[in-house]
């Protein structure tokens, strides 16, 4: 069985393809290995690698961004998630798109629920919501979309990297606390888009890692584990501040946390895990993995 995963650099695309088995083979490809605004490239190059499944992790994720580079967000996000949806109904082959909490406005205050109405603050946000709908129109029968957030992996740019690398040098922090959501590993991210392939998986679905945070409550944990596990040799002050305080252009939802239960319900033998100890669980990957190079440079 042949996995094709669109997206190669970014940390989902990463996590995938360290799951590749000579039974189960993942092959990622990149914006620079097939054209995703050419239906018949993407058709035939499905049909070339006998793809048994596609996973899409490419999307356009800067979020600020596509506040002023909208052409760019919606060919990404939308076009080329229509395009494929095309290509995989053209050759009957399951296809798992991977989209986010952005599509919601933030301000229901209990967990959304998938069927819950979308109300996108951004151009990211209204993005990604016009590629699902693509997915919806275009191939539902054989389709599945799992809406996720706040993911980070040892791999790649991400919020747990970056307040490791500030709080490694600078004397404070200040934190936004009035955002919520759910932080998610990418590691079992890219475990529950196989396990959606594997168990045939179809409609709109949520998955993070469970528990509740705010982006200050997550970056108090990174510098625990951090201390703890020896990535980090000192404590800095963390202070909690508004999204007043830390104005950006793109508006982004105050309460973003998604309702897991249907997910659960089609996937049995997947068990979410608190987001505290998949943070602790990606941190001592990340400290491997430092440790394995500084080994390999001495």
């Amino acid at each position: 069985m042949k996995i094709i995963v669109i997206g190669k650099s970014g940390q989902l695309a990463w996590e995938l393809a360290q799951l590749s088995t000579p039974e189960h083979e993942i092959v990622c490809f990149g914006r620079d290995d097939v054209n995703l605004e050419d239906v018949t490239a993407l058709t035939n190059m499905l049909h070339l690698h006998n793809a048994a499944g596609v996973i899409n992790a490419s999307a356009y994720t800067a979020v600020d961004k596509a506040e002023s580079d909208v052409e760019n967000a919606f060919m990404l996000n939308a076009k080329a998630v229509g395009n494929l949806a095309q290509a995989c109904k053209a050759l009957a082959v399951p296809l798992v798109h991977v989209s986010t909490d952005f599509v919601f406005h933030g301000d229901k205050g209990s967990p959304y629920l998938p069927s819950d109405k979308i109300n996108p603050l951004g151009v990211y946000g209204a993005s990604k919501a016009q590629g699902e709908q693509l997915i919806a129109d275009i191939y539902p029968e054989r389709s599945a979309i799992i809406r996720t957030s706040w993911v980070y992996s040892t791999h790649g740019n991400n919020f747990v990297k970056t307040m490791l690398n500030l709080m490694a040098s600078k004397p404070e922090l200040g934190v936004i606390s009035d955002q919520i959501g759910s932080p998610t590993y990418a590691k079992g991210l890219a475990e529950t888009c196989i396990a959606c392939l594997n168990n045939q998986v179809i409609g709109i679905h949520h998955y993070t890692d469970s528990g509740v945070a705010s982006w200050f409550d997550l970056a108090v944990a990174i510098q625990n584990f951090g201390l703890e596990l020896g990535l980090l040799d000192k404590r800095i002050a963390i202070k909690p501040i508004t999204t007043a305080q830390y104005p950006t252009p793109a508006k982004r939802p105050h309460y973003s946390v998604m309702d897991k239960a249907s997910l659960a319900n089609a996937l049995p033998e997947i068990s979410l895990t608190h987001w505290q100890e998949q943070l602790k669980a990606m941190l001592t990957a990340l400290k491997v993995e430092r440790e394995a190079q500084l080994a390999f440079i001495n």
